[in-house]
Order: C-alpha cells, then structure tokens, then sequence
C-alpha cells in the first residue's frame, strides 16, 4: 500500500522569558480565549497538531495550584474532532520563576509535571516535552537573548543537557503512565556553508546541529566528534555519558526548517551588511542566510531530511514549515516543502508528514520575542481580523491533504530564495558542495502563467501595482487605455481572451474630484460604468476583481472614523462615481473586492500631498493645507501589499485600508515635516472654504475597520517613506559625482 505525507498543524504557543517579563504568543494571538478554533483548525485536513500544555501557563506556582481548565476542555475537543494531539511542555521557556534551564532540578521537576498530564490525559499518545532544546539552549545560554540570558559555551551546553534530561526523564514518567507514549523530538535542522578560510568552524557548526538528538540516542561519548568541545566546557563527563546509560531515540525525529536554517559564513567582511558581521575581534567574519548570498541556491530541505535519516534510521516529519513572507512566498514555500517530503518518502525515507506552522500566525519573531512591538506574520488564519481568517495557506492546506489538484495560479511562481534580485551582497560562486535545484513548476518548466490585468498604467496606483508585482514574482500585464478600455465590454473582452488572466486590479479611473463636478459623463464613465463592465466581464470568466473606491463616499457627519458597514452619503460628484461603483459591482458580484482607501502617499511620483509639501517647504516657499479636514493617509507601497495579499486569500465585499491615525492635512505636514526635519516655517493652515475647492468634501472622512486593522501606523509609514526618499537622494548624489569624475 502507498504511504502518504500526512498533514500536520502547529499552533505557536511559544511563552518564553526576558528578564522577569514573560511573552505569550497565546495570549497575543487569542487563542487562549477562542474555544471555537479548534473547529478552525479541523477545517484544514489536519490529521494532528503540535499542541502546547506549557508548564508555565498550566503551573507556574506548582503542581499544587494547577489549573487544568483549559487542556481539560482544549484536548478532548481535539480528539472528538478527529486530530491527534502531539503536546507540547516547555515550548522556547525556561519553566516558571523558581527554575531556569541551568537549574540542576530543572528535569526532575519537568518530569514530575510532565507525570502529572499523562495521569491526567492518560489517552494522549504523543509528547514533545520541550521544543528545540538545542535552539533553545543558544538562544538562553550561548546568544543571551532569553532566560537566563548565558553568553558562553559552559552554560549553553548546560541548558541543553538539562532540557535533554528533562525529556528523557519526562518521557519516562509519562510511559508510567501510557507505555504507547511517543517522543517527537523536534528542533531546527539546517547546514552551514563557508569559504575555505572558514571550513573548520562550518564543520563544527554542522556537527553541532546534531547534539541534541545525539544525547537522546546515547551518541554522545569519547567517540563523538565533538568530545573534547563538550568536555573543555568544564561540565563532568558524567553527565554527558548519562545518556548512553539512559538513551531515549525519539520514536520521529521533528525537523523544524526555516529560511535562516542554512547558512554562509564568509571571511571578507567588507562584501556584507554590518549586520550580518560577527565573531570575535580577531576572527570578524559574516554569518548570513545562504538565500541572500549563493549565487546557486541550496537545494532546501530534501537532502537535509536524507542525512537525517541516514544518522539515525528514525521516523520523520517536517515539524514546522513557515517562512515570513507575502502570501504567495507563503504558499511556493509550503508546496517546495511539501514536494521535499514527498520526494525523499520515494527515495525510501520513512517521511511521515509535514506541519503548518503556525496556524494562527505568530508576533514579534523578527526581535526574537523580546519586545512587544507588534509585528505579526499570519499563517492559515489572520487573527487581525475580528474573527480569525482563512488566507489562501489555509486554502492550500485543504488541496494537500485532499490530494485534490493545486488551485491558485500564484503558484506558477518560484519564491523569492530562487529568485534573482534576492542578495544582500556580491552574489557568492560555490563550488560543488552546494548543489543546484531548479523547482520545477506544477505545470511545466515553461508553461504559460497566468496574469493579474491592471488597469491605469499611467497612474500611482497602478505603476506601484506593476512595481510590486515585478518585486513578489506575480505575473502581470499593466494596461492603458488602448489596451483595454474599461467602460467598452468589447474591449474587456479582447483583453481577457488575449492574456487569459486570473485577476483583475481596477487601479485606474478618473481621479479629478474638482474637475469631475462639470465632466460628469467622463467620471460616471470610468469610475462606474468601467468598474460594472469589469465585474460582468468577471463573472462570465470567473475572475476575480479588485477595484479601488474611496473615503469621499462619506459625507463628513460622523465625525469618527467610518467603517465598512457605514452608510454612504457623497458630497461630491467623485464621491458619488465611487459609491454607485461600489453598488453596481457587489450587487452584479458579490465576490468582488472592493478598498476603500485615502490620501495616498509614497517614494515614486512627485505628485502627492506628502512629497509636493516637503519639497516646497525644504526650499523655503510657502505651503497651504487645510487644517479644518480630517484623513486617514496611505502610504501606497503598504496599500498595495495588503491589497494583493487579500486577493490571493480570494476575500470579497467592502474593505477599509489606510494607515490608520486620522489627522488633518496641516498636522500631516507639520508631522512630516518633523520627521524629516524639515523647517515647517512656511507652512500655512488654512480652512477648505478659503482654499476655494469647486467640490465640497467632507470634513471629517478618516477610516478605519471593522473587518481589519492590516497596515501600520502612520509613524511607521512616514519613516519609511523618508528613508526610502532619503535613499533615492544619496543615490542621485553618488551618481551625479560619478559623472563630474567621468567627465
């Protein structure tokens, strides 16, 4: 009988320890409130999920004072659900206050909490008392990053031989209980590369991936490679050679593989980003992914999986398959995962299955959790949302564990670790010891791929549309006026049967607000009519559409924020164009996407409010705003990621995006001119009435959702709209230096 990948989710549950502050991912992604995800979870196809029973959320104060509410309801609800818990203990922790991971009774106490679930869930099969152990140890022990914050090879081999006593002695006191008990030991595998000059400490690093599951398997004694590192630490051998005495092989080996799991060391410090430079003064040398460095990529997690397999003969399965990404990166990296195991299951692997991570997303991994600064990356489900939210993960997953065929066209596309364009230095020549890999689409090396069509090519939005698509690898056709005219189904017609796309972006449309109070034929036209065009063209092609309205369908009286449900009441002859877009559309298709955004901002034309004040104001001429009309600006580059993410996850209806932080004109200047530090002397606050606007607009129309809160805050968008004008500058400067010395 074949055997098939099956498969798995994880939930991140990580609750991990700064100092005296504790971080729980739980508590930041809702789940420790929301009972009614684990039928979201079930939706998917999973057939088990890493689930956490962390000692220091379940017995912080002891065993004593437990409180076993939430895996007494969590857990049984999985099984009746059909999905096989694998639980996890201690998930990047160190356990409750009174221990740490270099206290010597840190596994005797684990393993008396770890006795006291299986008593308590005695039909629980499968364990993973504590995740990544050897990971966890470098961060605590050897990086300082998490608790107790060790900077030296002593007390990170500590933390690891503690952890790995805790799981060996946990596992013994769950067998007590359930003998059927299985370990899946997970944590990070990956490899690392290196010029010659840096060949002894990559051999040394590949040798120490595996001390974890060497000490599970009694590996670890005179023979190890690694003997004389691990004794020179100080630490008596007795407690390494306890292993081979008390050996506990995990009955599956969890792999855990990220896009930073390979890496390149390099001796040429001055070819990396500062950031990437480490080691110690006399040895600086980079340390960086090998994505953002080979010029030929790694072949990713295959070969990994083989020689783990040829180590230790053990069960596999990929325990956590992510990468931090826009959507469809999201989706080509599940998949090239996925294809991974299914390919070494052939070669003869005993692969069992590949897990999701992490269902609901997770926050702040980009600074390792030690501050809460609110940076998420969604999985399966976006909790942004007032309730969790399928993306098109989520869609993904159902196809592969259905073993239906794969839908989404985005997936034609190779993600950006394949892709040229993704250094962050002189790409580096290797030599045979990294082997190429060409990922073969599902279709066909070179089978055509379908486009996204988007309208207004002459426009902001949709030369940031193209700019963007260029940059996530999705195929597109930029489109002018000739090329399709909106408003003449004809026309519409041609184009789709020309270029056979799977999307179309209306990123186009008469944009005049003044102007449009005496060309009403020509507004109406291509802002309403155009837009109802699309979406028959849409239905009868089943595409999906995207188009653009905006916050002028509101009349101002609120005098809050509107939200999606907010009835419409234009002013203007514009604001009226959008609203009756918005109605003709979703009544002619409902599954139509339609942004509500405003006042847009951004690096690449000249022509916004932003760009236009800075440049009057750093000259010194005088500048007018309103200072009586309240927005909400956007910053396009934001605008236009969340807006494709929601049309890959295939999302419908009304949606507000804009960067959130309501203020008027006059503040918006007067905060980017801060910023920028520039003089705002000049500026100049003046009513809409004296500035003599034609249209009358609303004076108060900022947005915000009750859908969804996706972009950052108006701070965060400014900053990086100064940095990237301030990049442009110093580079025109370079280049205009370069030409006087040519000349």
């Amino acid at each position: 009988m074949k055997k098939n990948i099956e498969l798995w989710g994880g939930l991140e549950g990580t609750v991990n320890r700064v100092q005296d502050q504790y971080f729980s991912q739980m508590e930041r992604n809702g789940h420790s409130l929301r009972r009614e995800d684990l039928e979201r979870f079930a939706s998917l196809g999973i057939r088990a999920i890493r689930y956490p029973v962390l000692w220091e959320r379940t017995a912080p104060d002891g065993l004593a004072d437990a409180d076993w509410s939430w895996p007494d309801e969590r857990l049984p609800g999985l099984q009746a659900l059909g999905i096989t818990p694998i639980v996890g203990l201690v998930h990047h922790g160190s356990g409750p206050r009174h221990t740490s991971l270099v206290d010597p009774g840190f596994a005797e106490q684990l393993a008396e909490f770890a006795g006291a679930v299986a008593q308590r869930y005695p039909w629980v099969e499968y364990y993973t008392p504590i995740n990544e152990p050897l990971t966890t140890a470098r961060f605590s022990g050897l990086y300082g990053v998490w608790y107790p914050h060790g900077r030296d090879e002593r007390t990170f081999i500590q933390a690891l031989l503690n952890q790995c006593r805790g799981v060996v002695l946990s596992m013994r006191a769950i067998r007590a209980v359930n003998p059927q008990a299985k370990l899946v030991q997970t944590d990070d595998l990956g490899k690392t590369y290196s010029t010659p000059e840096m060949a002894e400490l990559a051999n040394f690093y590949n040798e120490r991936r595996w001390l974890g599951w060497d000490l599970l398997c009694g590996k670890v004694g005179p023979d190890h490679a690694l003997w004389d590192y691990l004794t020179g630490t100080g630490i008596n051998p007795a407690e390494f050679l306890w292993f081979r005495d008390n050996p506990c092989p995990p009955d599956m080996i969890g792999v855990n593989y990220y896009i930073t799991s390979e890496r390149w060391l390099d001796h040429r410090i001055d070819r990396y980003p500062e950031r990437y430079i480490g080691g110690a003064p006399e040895q600086r040398f980079a340390d960086i992914e090998t994505a953002r460095a080979l010029a030929t990529p790694t072949p990713g997690i295959g070969p990994l999986l083989e020689e783990a397999w040829e180590r230790y003969g053990l069960p596999l399965a990929v325990t956590e398959a992510h990468i931090d990404a826009n959507r469809e990166d999201q989706l080509r990296w599940l998949l090239e995962i996925w294809r991974a195991a299914e390919e070494v299951l052939q070669k003869g692997v005993d692969m069992r299955a590949v897990t999701v991570w992490a269902l609901l997303g997770s926050y702040d991994w980009n600074c390792l959790v030690t501050e809460c600064r609110g940076y998420y990356e969604p999985g399966p489900f976006d909790v942004r949302s007032a309730k969790p939210r399928p993306t098109a993960v989520a869609s993904l997953m159902r196809e592969l564990s259905a073993r239906r065929p794969l839908s989404h066209p985005v997936l034609q596309g190779q993600g950006w670790w394949r892709r040229p364009g993704r250094f962050f230095c002189p790409p580096v020549a290797t030599s045979s010891t990294v082997a190429s890999l060409t990922v073969e689409l599902q279709h066909g090396r070179h089978r055509f791929i379908q486009p996204i069509l988007i309208t207004g090519a002459t426009g902001t939005l949709g030369q940031a549309f193209a700019r963007i698509c260029e940059t996530r690898n999705l195929a597109y056709r930029l489109m002018s006026r000739q090329d399709m005219d909106i408003a003449d189904p004809a026309s519409v017609e041609r184009a789709i049967e020309r270029y056979q796309p799977w999307a179309i972006i209306n990123a186009g449309g008469y944009v005049r607000v003044d102007d449009a109070e005496k060309e009403v034929e020509r507004c109406l036209r291509d802002n309403t009519h155009g837009a109802a065009v699309l979406a028959v063209a849409c239905i009868r092609h089943k595409l999906q559409l995207l188009t653009y309205s905006s916050d002028l369908v509101f009349d101002g009286q609120k005098g809050t924020p509107y939200v999606e449900s907010d009835p419409v009441s234009p002013l203007n002859m514009y604001g009226k164009s959008k609203a009756e877009a918005e109605h003709r559309v979703l009544t002619a298709y409902p599954e139509a996407l339609v942004i509500r955004t405003s006042a847009f901002f951004g690096p690449w034309d000249k022509h916004n409010f932003v760009t236009q004040a800075l440049e009057a104001l750093a000259a010194g001429l005088p500048f007018s705003a309103a200072s009586d009309m309240t927005v909400s600006p956007t910053y396009v580059p934001d605008l236009v990621h969340a807006s494709l993410d929601l049309l890959i996850d295939k999302e419908s209806g009304i949606w507000h995006l804009t960067n959130t932080d309501p203020v008027t004109w006059y503040d918006l200047a007067r905060k980017a001119c801060e910023m920028a530090n520039v003089d705002p002397a000049a500026l100049q606050a003046q009513s809409c009435a004296s500035l003599g606007y034609p249209a009358a607009r609303p004076a108060y129309s900022a947005l915000s959702s009750e859908r969804a809160i996706f972009l950052p805050s108006l701070d965060d968008a400014l900053s990086r709209y100064l940095r990237l004008r301030q990049d442009a500058a110093q580079e025109d400067d370079a280049g205009q230096a370069a030409h006087v010395g040519n000349s």
